[in-house]
């Protein structure tokens, strides 16, 4: 998507719901509610994106919604745009805070940990970036895509060595067997 860098993904269209251009949509980073309904959607066609202003929306859960989108007006238009990612321009995103947000504001920083996990003084390594919070009662984690796949690690304030909220970058003494 060259020359869109100021779009980011926050949704995906799941399936229709209905015959009438209703769609289901399944969200990602930020919750239904965080949506502005004012701004326009993009969805990705022959590598442009085209805006699409939202009509109406009821959340569904706790990362779905029901939408209906301008200009979708049957199964068949819904079933042509399934499965597409749905962008909103980065300036629309709401700001998340490790004040306000807790862990969740999180995601999208990168994890760091310590080359020598028995030596805090040694050279610091890229783990991957986090792409999503897991608030698992008692043993919240954090999914982190590395280069060999996508790892859960526990979230314990005693794994955590330093937080740097300019840099987004959290470094970790990440559990032997982990990586």
């Amino acid at each position: 998507m060259a020359g869109y860098e100021n779009l980011q993904q926050i949704a995906q269209v799941l399936k229709s719901n209905g015959t009438d251009g209703e769609l289901v949509m399944g969200f990602r980073e930020i919750a239904p509610e965080d949506i502005n309904l004012n701004e326009p959607v993009f969805i990705i066609f022959d590598g442009l994106p085209v805006p699409f202003y939202i009509e109406s929306f009821a959340k569904r859960g706790n990362t779905k919604a029901l939408v209906r989108l301008t200009d979708i007006c049957s199964m068949e238009d819904v079933e042509e745009i399934a499965g597409k990612p749905v962008f909103i321009e980065a300036e629309n995103l709401p700001e998340m805070s490790l004040e306000e947000d807790g862990y969740a504001a999180l995601v999208g920083w990168m994890v760091l940990t310590p080359e020598n996990a028995d030596d805090m003084d040694s050279d610091i390594y890229e783990v991957g970036e986090i792409t999503d919070f897991i608030d698992i009662p008692n043993n919240p984690c954090i999914e982190v895509e590395t280069e060999n796949g996508a790892i859960m690690i526990p979230l314990h304030e005693d794994l955590i060595l330093s937080l740097d909220p300019e840099y987004q970058e959290i470094i970790m003494q990440i559990p032997a067997g982990l990586l």
